[in-house]
């Protein structure tokens, strides 16, 4: 199946947005270490010496560039196509990490970073093509069908019951508690910035949508979806082991976000069965991919810590919250936590 216009510029967007982030996590880190070098306070004991260091910026800058891409894509093609393309930037990180901040990239590290490119390159070729939306109003139909309020009122009544009844119960000691929240809320922000990211595509088409109530709506379902999923993000990151939470929220977030878009916008009507199922194997590919990949970084963690040395750099596994929430506080906090340790055991010696 060929690729439609709209949809070979949101693979590109996408594309250029996974490389954009998965070099961010890389310049970011090499600015912290340079940081801490001359300041002798490293990010995750307080310090904030980061903050006068260029190349840190660098490294955001190129994290918003990547962002703001992969917002754009949205607006020219479906979920199911851009969100799984997300993985691709955990594979630029491994590969960069390698040459450049010397992390060794496993044998199962490098089936990994294949089975994401083999299954991205499937879904791409299988992707739907959407139908053309001339207006902000054709999306809130859309939003408002029985099917997707079914859906909606789902995750409103799930998200309430985990943050009232189970997080106070189990959210501290249950991964999938503090991870459920923030997919559930992430379905929804990515719904809703399709919806934004295409009606300013219509209004600089010369089509203005900031005339509708309904733009300003899902501006709003965006800002408060996005402010819960990272608060909760947070939390799960500050509570549990970041390889442990990476691949759980990736897979949850990918999986909701794509039946949330089966559902409103109706992404596999007219599709083959055929191409329906080359799709679905096309995402287990990189969600095994994705998975493998971050367990082999986390095994070559704990082989360094058995064999009585810290590893250099710990793993780079917060890169799959590239376009769903990732926060450079905690990466920070995260990137320079073994090098501490390392500090520490010179200074035994």
């Amino acid at each position: 199946m060929g690729l439609s216009q709209d949809n070979l510029k949101g693979v590109v967007l996408a594309l250029l947005s996974s490389g954009f982030i998965g070099a961010s996590f890389i310049i970011k880190k090499k600015g912290l270490r340079r940081a801490a070098a001359v300041s002798g306070v490293r990010a995750g004991c307080g310090g904030y010496a980061y903050l006068l260091e260029p190349l840190w910026w660098l490294g955001m800058i190129t994290m918003i560039v990547g962002e703001v891409a992969n917002f754009v894509a949205y607006a020219f093609a479906p979920a199911i196509l851009v969100t799984p393309l997300g993985a691709l930037s955990i594979i630029v990180s491994a590969v960069l990490a390698q040459f450049m901040l010397k992390e060794k990239l496993q044998p199962l590290g490098v089936l990994g970073c294949v089975m994401c490119i083999s299954g991205s390159v499937v879904i791409v070729i299988h992707a739907p093509q959407e139908s053309p939306i001339t207006s902000v109003q054709e999306i809130w139909t859309m939003a408002t069908q029985p099917a997707f309020l079914l859906y909606l009122g789902s995750v409103i009544v799930l998200v309430f019951l985990l943050i009232f009844h189970f997080v106070p119960r189990c959210g501290h000691t249950n991964v999938l508690v503090f991870t459920g929240i923030c997919s559930l809320m992430g379905s929804l922000s990515v719904m809703s910035v399709k919806a934004l990211g295409t009606a300013l595509k219509l209004t600089f088409e010369g089509k203005n949508q900031l005339l509708y109530p309904e733009t300003w709506f899902f501006l709003f379902i965006v800002a408060t979806c996005v402010i819960t999923q990272m608060n909760y993000l947070n939390k799960a990151l500050d509570t549990f082991n970041t390889a442990v939470v990476s691949p759980i929220y990736y897979v949850m977030f990918t999986s909701l976000t794509i039946l949330a878009s089966v559902i409103m916008f109706k992404d596999w009507d007219g599709q083959s069965m055929g191409s329906i199922i080359s799709e679905l194997c096309g995402f287990i590919a990189v969600l095994s991919g994705t998975i493998l990949l971050n367990s082999t970084k986390d095994s070559d963690r704990g082989s360094s810590f058995r064999g009585g040395h810290a590893p250099l750099s710990p793993t780079l596994s917060t890169g799959l919250f590239s376009g769903n929430g990732e926060t450079p506080k905690q990466d920070e906090e995260n990137v320079l936590l073994s090098e501490e340790i390392c500090l520490r055991k010179q200074e035994l010696h």
